[in-house]
């Protein structure tokens, strides 16, 4: 009696390798490390890069343990933490900004074969760990630039339609309209007052022209600036999540400040280049022959180049969904999706621009080297700058009236094709923004508190376990080894799910580890009463077992329902929390019948026992 099935057996031996499999990278302490990529995703790092920085790093007597060129990434594993941002600042100066990301990272040591099983070590939250840290500066000047530059194209297209002929010129914020009438230039200030309120106006005589000034307000400005500000931490934000990170931190700080914190990223130089691309997109007419100078504007495409009217079509504010494909001649391509606005103007401007051509401006924030000056301390440093990069990735011609959906091709490669989807999807910026300030931050908590909560968790289990075997004897043991088997699942499922752990967290793993002895002294309570009851030792086992799983099924799902509801409803520490407990439950349940059952089985099956060790 009492005998387990082979199959039983097997299952639990299989998910205890895939436990010990998955828990072993946590095993491995990561190696502070400085990676670098490039600007753009069709840059291709080689020796060349590696050889330069390793060169520079030694000469600075820089401790490097390993540096090499992997997925078109360059890793420097460092052998002490307090070099890393000495090493940063060396390798940027040797690279320079204009076309490589410099960030610093944790580079996992777990061997090759783990890895091979897709093993890796679990994400810990900053309050465990630590992790990245960004502070973004938004360029609020370039903001009211841009929506200055969008506002005056619908101004401009807006006159047109009401025949109103003039001159619209943007400088230095102010717009100024030319007219040849008193009346021409009444009508286009009662225009721009149901059109832009916000702007002050002021009339004005030169000659024979009569002049039109508009111009935003104190107020206006810095309604644009905050509004710039919150759009940048909406993209923000969507970008965090189409890098797939857990647990982050997006906020405002200051005027114009954002912080991001990043816990667990692996990939920190990918992270720093999606998160401070502009990676706006404009879209624009080619300029005619006859078109005015101050109407046109010339850019590089190709090995040539272009030149396109200033009146902004729509810009990458109006995309709404964005997917990388091929064409039909396998080429790569970006699908764009526009919103209801700007489907409704790209249809008014291209139904009469059929058999004209369209350009798409692609625009990126970059940083170059202007020379060098004499630090505090009397060293010399490089000086960078920043600046926008223009240029025109795709010309066609219109060959009939575009609406909300429509595609790019021109691209460079699929990578780029998919970076760029991944950036118009996630939403464009409305103003560039530059990273102030970068670091990695420790546990937020503090590394005495975590050590003393751990300390505390190992003293409550010893307890649970000493416990178990006085109480409980031979079935104690049991309980306890099942116990042990449920910690190694719940590590080893966190990790493959790539779930990250906060202090929280391994509040809800106790939380479980409580509710999986529970299970255990139900089943052992209940075997004791069947044995006062007169049953002989086998048949109180299996009695015991099959008796008390309708309870621990009742009390494990209903508290299952509670963490799921907070998962869905909660935020930040309460989903790390709910997580956790979560696994716990599915975990202990298996566990704490299962296998529990399998090892009181092993001591006591198929044997004719007279007594009891419980």
């Amino acid at each position: 009696m009492n005998r387990y099935s082979v199959w039983k057996y097997l299952i639990l031996i299989a998910a205890l390798a895939i436990g010990v499999i998955y828990s072993l990278p946590n095993m491995y302490e990561p190696d502070p490390a400085v990676q670098v990529s490039g600007e753009s995703s069709t840059l291709i790092l080689g020796d060349k890069e590696l050889n330069a920085v390793s060169e520079a790093l030694a000469a600075n007597n820089i401790a490097v343990i390993n540096a090499k060129v992997s997925d078109n990434k360059l890793m420097i594993r460092l052998s002490e933490r307090d070099q890393q941002l000495h090493a940063k600042r060396i390798t940027q100066d040797t690279l320079g900004q204009e076309n490589y990301v410099v960030a610093l990272n944790l580079a996992p040591t777990t061997p090759d074969w783990l890895r091979s099983f897709g093993a890796g070590p679990l994400k810990l939250g900053l309050d465990l760990s630590g992790g990245v840290h960004f502070l973004m500066e938004v360029d609020t000047a370039a903001a009211i630039d841009i929506r200055l530059r969008s506002s005056v194209s619908n101004y401009k297209t807006l006159l047109r339609k009401d025949r109103i002929r003039g001159t619209i010129q943007l400088n230095d914020g102010v717009v100024t309209g030319r007219f040849k009438t008193e009346e021409l230039r009444d009508s286009a200030s009662s225009l721009a007052f149901k059109e832009m309120p916000e702007m002050s106006r002021r009339k004005s005589v030169d000659g024979d022209t009569f002049i039109l000034e508009l111009e935003l307000g104190e107020q206006a400005i810095l309604k644009l600036e905050d509004e710039a500000v919150a759009q940048n931490l909406i993209t923000l934000r969507n970008r965090v999540n189409e890098l797939g990170v857990s647990e982050p931190l997006v906020q405002r700080q200051g005027r114009n400040r954002v912080v991001v914190e990043l816990p667990g990223v692996q990939d920190t130089a990918t992270a720093k280049r999606i998160l401070g691309k502009t990676a706006n997109l404009e879209f624009r007419l080619e300029a005619g022959l006859d078109a005015a100078s101050f109407n046109r504007e010339q850019f590089a495409y190709e090995d040539r180049s272009v030149q396109l009217e200033r009146d902004i079509i729509v810009t990458g504010e109006s995309v709404s969904g964005a997917r990388s494909a091929f064409d039909e001649n396998s080429q790569p391509q970006v699908s764009i999706d526009l919103d209801a606005d700007g489907g409704k103007m790209m249809h008014r401007v291209t139904r009469h621009a059929v058999k004209r051509k369209m350009g798409v401006l692609f625009i990126e924030r970059k940083t170059r080297k202007v020379g060098n000056a004499i630090n505090e301390n009397g060293d010399l440093e490089p000086v960078y700058e920043r600046y926008d990069q223009r240029r025109v990735i795709n010309l066609a011609t219109i060959q009939s009236p575009l609406g909300a959906s429509f595609r790019i091709t021109g691209l460079d490669s699929a990578a780029e094709a998919s970076e760029l989807a991944l950036l118009l999807r996630a939403g464009a910026l409305a103003a560039p923004m530059e990273f102030v300030e970068e670091r990695t931050i420790g546990p937020s908590l503090g590394a005495e508190n975590i050590a003393l909560g751990i300390k505390s968790v190992v003293i409550g289990l010893c307890f649970v376990v000493v416990f178990m075997i006085v109480f409980y004897k031979v079935f104690g043991i049991a309980a306890n080894l099942a116990l042990s088997m449920n910690l190694l699942l719940i590590i080893a499922v966190m990790s493959m799910l790539s779930a990250t752990l906060t202090l929280p967290g391994i509040a809800g793993i106790v939380l479980t580890v409580g509710m999986a002895v529970d299970a255990n002294v139900l089943i052992f309570s209940r075997i004791r009463e069947e044995l006062k009851n007169g049953l002989s030792p086998q048949m109180a086992i299996n009695t015991g077992f099959d008796r008390a799983f309708l309870t621990i099924l009742d009390a494990n799902v209903t508290t299952l329902i509670a963490a799921v509801i907070l998962y869905a409803v909660g935020t930040g520490p309460i989903k790390g929390f709910a997580i956790t407990l979560s696994i716990g439950i599915l975990t202990s349940m298996f566990t704490a019948i299962m296998g529990t059952r399998a090892l009181v089985n092993l001591f006591y099956g198929g044997r004719n026992v007279k007594k009891l060790m419980i």
